[in-house]
């Protein structure tokens, strides 16, 4: 009977088509733009324009995309038995959920940002030409970005820059360099149509540029780029280390003179589930994203020696005398978190509360329910306890994507790698160190390129940790295959025993634990057993309905 009304519906519609003449049909919608007549106008452009942004909104595992990373390095894990979990073991392939994701939402992203530049370029005539080069500046930027990621994820990937008929849709993969070429070739030539800061927070500057360009550069050793670009934005005073690391990651952060670029929230619009992901049990979170015990011990004592060398540290207690963004960046057992004293041992059935300025003993459901807790450790950073939200999955706290601190280690690095180790490097890296929430010993002149280029990647891991750079590092620096398979450890965390190592693990140049000299290993946590094949998984496969529906793709190596 549905269908019935359906058709009769339809039959006057058509008979009345058929009798209309052939300029009625092309008529263009009246009620609202069509694709023929957009852009009309400079406020039309705008709303694309900030329309591109909207694609930076993207939570793959219920947290935002460029932080999910690292959850499938050997600085995360993923508790929800999701595809990401699956890449972590080094078990996805071209069905993968995870993976597929990114290839999807970032060319429907550049499929705007293509739409735009295609169909906007006759209001370069018709607006202020300089308000017209920075919109569209920063759609290409948003572009340039996607494709950065795209690139180095999945290696050669189409490279498509205006909008395609049916039949360009056959389009066959770019090669890796000239990706990277398009990107940085992007980024230079709109650089310099941007403000350094934006007058409305959130917008992409020059400064992002400058900060991007430093990234994808260094990602793809051409260190002279890199080094030039971070150069550049450290000169121009723009932005300066912020003395308080904790506090970048909060609220307050939206006014950090370190912080480049943010993205932006606003609850009834748009909001992140951090807090539900990262938090305990006892403060309404889930804690399904896990650090494990090696990223833990991985943080030097604050004499800037590493725990198996420095007399500063005491096995059983082994928080004292570390480097402050150990606890700046995790909860760890005995620390608070909102209002509880946060405890993970399976004796610890009783913990602290705060309710004002008293302290109540209250059962501590960390240590025995299920799901609570199974390395013993969560993340701290990118939430505001003192914000503490009502509704802990539904935050509109903005997330930084861009600082000054990674662009001070991209410089450091890019120099190391140049064989340029003048005092430009140490004072990028001490300037990091020194900070006054963090004041690590400086690093001393004199060290050899092999010395630094340690001192670097110890040091990225421990100032961007859980940022979402510790995957892209240790793939570019092919060492995944050396930190990422064999098991994932948390806490020794067994009946009646002190919840300890009872030794220091051997950390090696790189800052990664060994445990094979620690008597009690056996006891420690093991949540699973990860794997990576140097042959298939530094690349990504490309998705199987992209190779079904585009013929002119092939698939990566080994999927």
């Amino acid at each position: 009977m549905k269908k019935i009304i359906i058709y009769t519906l339809l039959i006057p519609v058509l008979l009345f088509s058929s009798a209309c003449n052939e300029e009625f049909l092309e008529r263009l919608p009246l009620d609202s733009p069509s694709s023929e007549t957009y852009f009309a106008n400079e406020t039309e452009l705008d709303m694309a324009v900030t329309g591109v942004y909207n694609r930076l909104w993207y939570y793959p595992v219920g947290i935002a995309w460029f932080l999910s990373f690292d959850f499938a390095s050997d600085d995360g894990w993923d508790r929800n038995g999701s595809d990401l979990q699956a890449l972590g073991r080094g078990e996805q392939n071209a069905d993968n959920g995870y993976t597929n994701g990114f290839w999807s939402h970032f060319y429907r992203g550049i499929n705007r940002v293509n739409f735009i530049t295609s169909k906007g370029s006759h209001l370069r005539q018709e607006m202020d030409p300089a308000k017209y080069e920075r919109l569209v500046g920063e759609a290409r930027f948003i572009r340039a970005y996607f494709y950065a990621y795209l690139t180095e994820l999945y290696g050669d990937v189409p490279l498509i820059t205006s909008n395609l008929t049916l039949e360009e849709s056959q389009t066959p993969r770019a090669s890796k360099e000239a990706v990277v070429d398009f990107v940085l070739a992007e980024l230079n030539e709109i650089k310099d149509h941007l403000p350094m800061n934006a007058a409305e927070k959130g917008r992409v500057t020059k400064g992002v540029a400058l900060a991007l360009i430093s990234r994808v550069a260094l990602w793809n050793e051409r260190w002279d780029e890199s080094a030039a670009a971070a150069k550049e934005l450290m000169d121009s005073g723009a932005y300066q280390i912020d003395p308080d690391y904790e506090g970048m990651f909060t609220f307050a952060g939206d006014n950090s003179s370190e912080v480049i670029m943010r993205i932006q929230y606003l609850r009834g619009v748009n909001t992140h589930s951090m807090p539900r992901n990262f938090w305990s049990r006892m403060a309404l979170g889930h804690s399904n994203k896990k650090p494990p015990q090696d990223m833990v011990d991985s943080y030097e004592c604050i004499d800037g020696l590493s725990i198996d060398e420095s007399p500063l540290f005491d096995p059983q207690s082994p928080f004292e005398n570390r480097d402050p963004r150990l606890n700046y960046t995790l909860v760890v057992p005995g620390s608070r978190l909102v209002n509880w004293i946060y405890e993970t041992h399976r004796d610890s059935t009783m913990t602290w509360e705060f309710r004002g300025d008293e302290m109540v003993r209250v059962p501590n459901i960390e240590a025995g329910h299920a799901y609570a807790s199974f390395t013993g450790y969560l993340y701290r950073k990118h939430i505001d306890v003192a914000n503490y939200p009502t509704d802990v999955g539904s935050t509109d706290q903005n997330l930084t994507i861009f600082r000054l601190g990674e662009v001070l280690l991209n410089y450091a690095e890019a120099k190391v790698e140049l064989n340029q180790l003048d005092e430009s490097v140490y004072e990028a890296l001490n300037a990091i160190r020194g900070r006054a929430s963090v004041q690590m010993p400086a690093i001393e002149m004199g060290k050899t390129q092999t010395e630094l280029r340690n001192i670097v990647r110890k040091e990225r891991r421990h100032e961007l940790g859980i940022e979402g750079f510790r995957y892209f590092d240790i793939r570019r620096w092919k060492v995944a295959e050396d930190v990422i398979p064999g098991p994932y450890r948390g806490r020794v965390n067994r009946y009646g025993g002190g919840g300890w190592l009872a030794e220091a693990p051997m950390i090696d140049e790189m800052g990664t634990p060994n445990y094979d000299n620690i008597s009690n290993a056996d006891e420690m946590v093991v949540v699973e057993t990860r794997a990576f094949d140097p042959d298939r998984d530094y690349l990504w496969p490309i998705p199987r309905i992209e190779l079904e529906t585009n013929t002119a793709l092939t698939q990566n190596p080994g999927y």
